[in-house]
């Protein structure tokens, strides 16, 4: 994969084009590069296909969505789909285009039903805890499709016998009609009224999937979740979607996972935030304390006179990054003081000796250094976590 350009670079627009201009940049590196414009050039040819690959992705809001998040890894698990010669590409797309800026209706005469066409994508989602999210996992789902019938091997003949040719378009799944207009006789076309588009009849169709080539089955595959993955994001398993029409490739399996809160944890990118009580006591003369964290205890001590809403930073403990799991986050901790509401007289009295003690005025006999050790040790001693 690092060996591919970027897509944003190949159509020469920037991350925020709109659709707009993505299709506009797309028209005039295609028509630059088009093999009709460069016969017999190879360079060309290949950067035919490179525009292609990046108009597909770039021009499919999800998959725009998962190259922008995710770059070229996105489509690791598969590829991007192959550009123009390849499976995920509109044939439609570029004839629309092509048709638009010089006059003809469609690519090639027009845009055949009966060509290949890519399968249908299916979506699923699924649940992942906070700590399989944050460290990756496997897990196996079953998908309903529909796939290629082994019966007739998806011509929808049933076996032994094979679909003919339509009579009507021979073949090509449109009609054509000459009428007369005031620029002379035009030429339209429309979708063949007999096979539908197909460009085929079956006479004799597959008792297994009816004449259509296709049944339900429900596949078994396993998914690499990475580490750091995040809630509401999206995994592509390439060519494990439907099947298509005509020798078409098979659509995509797209698996967005959803991560259940965690009772202790909230994510942010890829820093973990958390609060951790501590005592007034602690606060005030500091202490050790045990932070739970997503590799487990961790203790810290904290610092006489610790600020209630102090923050602490627990460095490289967070989320493993999704693009470099070697890279982590890190744990942001609030330190929560906890004032007790059930003091006894005895707890009462000794923070009053403490206010008291704080008010006097400077040149007052103050207590000696063991009286205070002593009132300190009395503190810890009462007001125990």
């Amino acid at each position: 994969m690092a060996d591919k350009r970027d897509y944003y670079e190949i159509l020469g627009v920037s991350k925020d084009a709109t659709e707009a201009e993505l299709k506009k940049a797309y028209r005039k590196m295609a028509v630059k590069y088009h093999p009709d414009q460069n016969p017999d050039n190879k360079e060309a040819e290949e950067k035919f296909k490179e525009v292609n690959e990046a108009y597909e992705v770039l021009s499919d809001p999800q998959k725009k969505a998962q190259y922008d998040q995710f770059g070229h890894a996105a489509f690791e698990q598969g590829g991007a789909g192959g550009g123009f010669y390849g499976q995920g590409f509109d044939m439609g797309d570029l004839g629309d285009i092509f048709g638009s800026m010089f006059g003809f209706g469609g690519f090639g005469g027009g845009t055949r039903k009966n060509g290949p066409r890519r399968g249908s994508d299916i979506n699923v989602n699924i649940q992942l805890s906070f700590e399989e999210a944050a460290f990756g996992c496997t897990k196996e789902i079953s998908v309903s499709i529909l796939d290629e019938c082994e019966a007739c091997h998806g011509t929808g003949a049933k076996p032994g016998t094979h679909a003919e040719s339509c009579p009507r378009c021979n073949g090509t799944g449109q009609e054509r009609f000459v009428q007369q207009s005031m620029f002379g006789a035009v030429t339209s076309v429309r979708t063949c009224s007999q096979c539908h588009g197909t460009g085929k009849i079956v006479k004799d169709p597959c008792n297994t999937c009816r004449g259509t080539g296709k049944v339900k089955k429900t596949k078994k595959y396993e998914v690499n979740i990475p580490k750091g993955i995040d809630n509401g994001q999206t995994i592509r398993l390439a060519n494990k979607g439907e099947v298509g029409e005509n020798g078409g490739g098979y659509g995509d399996l797209l698996v967005t996972v959803y991560v259940q809160p965690d009772r202790v944890f909230i994510r942010k990118g890829f820093d973990v935030y958390c609060d951790v009580p501590i005592t007034f006591v602690q606060a005030a003369l500091g202490g050790e304390v045990t932070i739970k964290t997503i590799d487990g205890e961790q203790k810290y001590t904290i610092k006489p006179g610790t600020q209630p809403e102090t923050v602490v930073t627990l460095r490289g403990v967070g989320i493993p990054n999704l693009r470099n799991p070697k890279v982590r986050g890190n744990q942001i901790v609030t330190l929560k003081v906890k004032i007790p509401t059930d003091m006894s007289e005895r707890q009462k009295d000794l923070l009053r000796q403490f206010y008291q003690g704080e008010a006097a005025p400077a040149q007052e006999n103050r207590s000696s250094s063991e009286e205070k050790k002593s009132f300190s040790e009395k503190m810890k001693g009462l007001f125990k976590e």
